[in-house]
């Protein structure tokens, strides 16, 4: 018989109703077993591959065991700790705000342990998926997000933090420039910014810093303009710029120094303050003691010496500013009272020498104020009589001694001699005369000074008739005077030397006007008498010494004439004497020959400039009429004839016509341009050419054709493909300069438009390129055009100022825009146009004005539907008035697949502000991780959009992860209708 389900179930019910009187019977109670806890169990949970450990060893078996059931209990975290699973009712569950996982590697151990889920161990390695932005997490609702204080950036995270710690970021600085406003973050909150002690100054940091390390800084006072602000830095304030030390010049107390700031004096760079230089830049007048009386400003100072003991101020008296050396001490005021010893000592101011002669009078007595020498000494200042030895001792020049041939009048018996001046009394200019017969009293002795020539006297002649003599002068000659002898001349021959007696001391000598020979007398006078004489120029070797008698000085032998040349101001005239030139024996001067006989170079001038000489001179003719010298410069001393002129005399003020007339020296050919200025103006002095012309010799405006005609090479005349201004209807052109204002070293450039007023006619020069002006181009646009340029262009200034009448065959609509328009023949689109990427779009599809581009125009989006909207619709093209999406917009990519959606998918319509039209594709978007609801719906989002936005806790408070899950709002829950309704 077969059970029926309800015998079935009978018999369970009967099984369980015996099972639990069995217990009772047993004093088992179940429900004390079912409350046991797995740490008082005593089965070893360790061997199920489970251990218990923290917060689950308190936990009731059936808490994971339901129904009884051991056996297939799982393992895993999510299991038991995800919302919505089996196990998970009562648990802790991971909560929505929980930070996206990578569920394949990671479970909820690889950060979580079991004493509780607070303080997790992530790793920021293994722990999320990949491409994961830092921001998904640290949003400030996960997870620690950016601070209120946080620099200003849209970088990723990462950028600048590790993982390890938020502190300590490194942002990349590699990218900042000169253009990057440093602080923006260095403020002092977001970064480190500028210390008290910083320099005043509102240069961007980078200025001065690199993007390494605030220190070296590149600091060079060039960053900020410094000149006259020293002190807005340099106060001491602002380290380590220093200010001024304790010690500097109290400049703030002179009177008249205008100091403006530190580099008033300063002026050596930025490297250093030293060289400061005062003197050099600042004026002013005295008041020298205010900073050098001391030497606490640590300059020179107030010496230790008895000059300056009495000083207190005025240095300026006796030093300048130019230095402390060479101090003029004002002597104006001294006077014979004054004691020059006191400072002239020695120490103090130069004393007296050692050779000084040893007196003790003043030294004003015989030095003046302004300076040691000349002297005044006069013999005056002191008593001299009988003390000459004193200071004449040889020891005190230029005191002088006795000479080592004085006379020895030590030696003379009874010779009474007590000082110098006991013989020289001929006053203190020279010693010379001494008269020691005239002072003194001697008898005989003659012989110890005049024996021989030892002591300047007269001495024993060099004669027989003194050979033998010894001594005994006295015996023939008397202090009255040696002459007085009476010779027998009969016996004496030309071997006598007559001269030793007849020297003019001895005996009747050689009168002054006696011609300068040293031959004996004898060769020429008898012993009779001196005349007639026998001379005849044989008697000594005149051979270069005929000047020596014939100076005039000698009569009768005859001098130089007064109108002889005058040979001797002759530079570089080598003669020697008169037979230099005068070589025709003794009988006559003439013929004397001087071109002849001596080499000589120029001074012509100083013999032939005049008659006056007996020579050639200078003939009276226009040529010569102004010339006083320089004969050589055109003539030669070979022979007047052929001169050539120097003209490096010439100068501005000569008249060179005057001799370069056609007939004096050639002139002007037919060929010059026809000017009257002076030859020296444009032409050297060393030729013709090349010239010096630079129109400035002569007024050359509005006269240009007048030499510019082609008549007068090199002045170039009007090229062949001149521009043919004459054929030109209302020219006002009188000359070349008209058009041709640059100057005179080139025709161009010539401005015609810029200098004459013309009214259309264009096409007379531009036409074609002959005359070398921009012409018309071979292009489609002037296809055809044979004048009427002026019709499109209507500046003379340029031709791109233009005005173009487009045909009716380039109407817009007719898609012809870009045949011109392509950059070459006219403007085309231009680079940073928005960019359309279809080939058959035109321009007019767009541009529906052909007066300017941005007149009336409207994208036509119909003809770019294929397009992707975001193509243009960004920041680099709003300047085309194609509209953004804002920084407020919904973040598309939480989306499913929203990195791939364009505009279009929610904004449908193109007319203008429709992008505020908009149905909201959410592209099939599921939530918890395939696309995510709450990126845009929840509580405190401030997204473009009136989607309602909630706490994803607004219903219960765990177990929420998303908006759209199991048990909550559709696609994955049961809530409301999918993407329309949430409830």
């Amino acid at each position: 018989m077969t059970p029926t389900p309800h015998a079935h179930t009978w018999h369970r019910a009967a099984a369980l109703l015996l099972l639990l009187l069995l217990c009772v019977m047993l004093g088992v109670v179940p429900g004390r077993a079912e409350a046991q806890s797995a740490a008082n169990s005593k089965f070893d949970h360790f061997k199920t591959g489970f251990p218990l450990s923290g917060a689950h060893v308190t936990q009731r078996c059936e808490s994971c065991h339901t129904n009884g059931v051991f056996k297939g209990t799982p393992k895993d975290c999510q299991t038991c700790h995800t919302q919505g699973a089996r196990q998970a009712k009562s648990n802790v569950v991971m909560p929505p705000t929980h930070i996206p996982t990578n569920s394949s590697t990671q479970g909820c151990d690889s950060c979580h342990g079991t004493q509780s889920f607070s303080n997790p161990r992530f790793s920021h390695t293994t722990g999320i998926p990949p491409g994961t932005a830092c921001q998904t997490c640290h949003d400030g609702i996960r997870s620690q997000g950016k601070p209120g204080n946080h620099i200003a950036t849209r970088a990723s995270c990462d950028t600048c933090h590790t993982t390890r710690n938020w502190n300590g970021a490194k942002p990349d600085h590699s990218g900042f420039n000169a253009s990057t406003n440093c602080a923006s973050c260095h403020n002092g909150s977001a970064a480190s910014g500028k210390g008290a002690s910083h320099i005043p100054v509102s240069a961007n940091c980078v200025s001065c810093h690199s993007v390494n390390g605030w220190k070296p800084t590149s600091w060079n006072h060039t960053q900020v303009m410094v000149s006259g602000t020293c002190s807005t830095c340099h106060s001491g304030s602002f380290p380590p710029a220093d200010g001024k030390p304790g010690n500097h010049i109290p400049y703030q107390s002179l009177a008249g120094a205008t100091i403006t700031n530190c580099d008033s004096c300063h002026k050596g760079g930025f490297s250093s303050w030293n060289p400061g230089r005062f003197h050099a830049n600042v004026n002013v007048v005295g008041q020298c003691a205010s900073c050098h009386l001391t030497s606490a400003f640590g300059l020179t100072s107030k010496p230790n010496s008895p000059v300056h003991s009495g000083v207190t101020g005025n240095c300026e008296s006796c030093h300048n500013t130019s230095g402390w050396a060479g101090a003029k001490v004002d002597h104006n005021q001294f006077n014979a009272t004054t004691q020059c010893s006191n400072c002239h000592n020695g120490s103090a101011a130069t004393g007296k020498p050692s050779t000084h002669i040893p007196v003790s009078a003043n030294c004003y007595s015989c030095h003046s104020t302004t300076g040691w020498t000349p002297t005044k000494w006069n013999h005056a200042q002191v008593t001299v009589a009988s003390a000459c030895s004193t200071c004449h001792s040889g020891a005190f020049p230029p005191a002088d001694g006795r000479p080592s041939n004085h006379i020895p009048y030590q030696s003379l018996a009874g010779a009474a001699i007590t000082n110098c001046d006991t013989c020289h009394k001929n006053g203190y200019s020279s010693w010379n005369p001494g008269r020691f017969h005239a002072n003194v009293s001697i008898v005989g002795q003659c012989a110890s000074c005049h024996l021989t020539s030892a002591y300047g006297l007269t001495s024993k002649p060099n004669t027989a008739t003194h050979s033998t003599v010894t001594g005994g002068c006295e015996s023939c000659h008397n202090t009255s005077g040696w002459a007085g002898a009476k010779v027998d001349h009969s016996l004496f021959n030309a071997s006598t030397q007559c001269a030793t007696c007849h020297n003019g001391s001895t005996a009747t000598g050689k009168p002054g006007t006696h011609i300068p020979v040293t031959a004996n007398c004898y060769s020429c006078h008898s012993t009779t008498g001196w005349t007639p004489t026998k001379w005849n120029h044989t008697q000594v070797s005149v051979s270069n010494a005929c000047s020596t008698c014939h100076s005039g000085a000698f009569p009768p032998a005859d001098g130089r004439p007064s109108n002889h040349i005058p040979y001797q101001s002759l530079a570089g005239a080598a003669i020697t004497n008169c037979d230099t030139c005068h070589k025709g024996g003794y009988s006559s001067w003439n013929p004397g020959r001087f071109h002849a006989n001596v080499s000589i170079v120029g001074q012509c001038a100083s013999c032939h400039l005049t008659s006056a000489y007996g020579l050639t001179s200078k003939p009276n003719t226009a040529t010569h009429s102004t010339v006083t010298g320089g004969c050589e410069s055109c003539h030669n001393a070979s022979g007047w004839s052929n001169a050539k002129v120097p003209h490096n005399l010439f100068n501005a003020t000569t008249q060179c016509a005057s001799c370069h007339n056609g007939s004096s020296a050639t002139g002007k050919p037919g060929s010059h341009i026809p000017v009257t200025a002076n030859c020296y103006s444009c032409h050297n002095v060393t030729g013709w050419t090349p010239t010096k012309w630079n129109h400035t010799q002569v007024t050359v405006t509005n006269t240009c054709s007048t030499c510019h005609s082609g008549a007068f090479p090199p002045a170039d005349g009007r090229p062949s493909n001149h521009i043919p201004y004459q054929s030109l209807a209302g020219t006002a052109i009188t000359n070349c300069d008209s058009c041709h204002k640059s100057g005179y070293s080139s025709w161009n450039p010539g401005r015609f438009h810029a200098n004459v007023s013309v009214v259309g006619q264009c096409s007379t020069c531009h036409l074609s390129a002959a005359y070398g002006l921009t012409s018309k181009p071979n292009n489609p646009v002037h296809t055809g055009v044979s004048s009427g340029c002026e019709s499109c262009h209507k500046s003379t200034a340029s031709w791109s100022n233009v005005v173009y009448t487009h045909a009716p065959t380039n109407a817009v609509g007719t898609g012809t825009c870009d045949n011109c328009h392509n950059n070459s023949t006219a403007t085309g689109k231009p680079g940073n146009h928005i960019p359309i990427q279809v080939g058959t779009v035109k321009c007019d599809t767009c541009h529906k004005s052909q007066q300017a581009w941005a007149t009336a125009v409207t994208t036509n989006h119909t003809a770019m539907s294929t397009q992707a909207c975001k193509t243009c619709h960004t920041q680099a093209y709003a300047g085309w008035g194609a509209t953004a999406k804002p920084n407020n917009h919904i973040p598309e990519v939480q989306l499913l697949n929203g990195v791939n959606m364009d505009c279009k998918a929610c904004h449908t319509s193109t007319n203008s502000g429709g992008f505020g039209t908009s149905v909201m594709n959410h592209n099939n978007s599921m939530g918890g991780g395939s696309g995510w609801c709450y990126a845009c719906h929840n509580a405190g989002t401030a997204y473009l959009g009136s989607m309602d936005r909630k706490s994803l806790t607004h219903q219960q408070r765990t177990g929420v992860t998303d908006c759209s899950q199991s048990g909550c709002h559709r696609p994955l829950g049961t809530k409301g209708s999918t993407y329309r309704n949430w409830d």
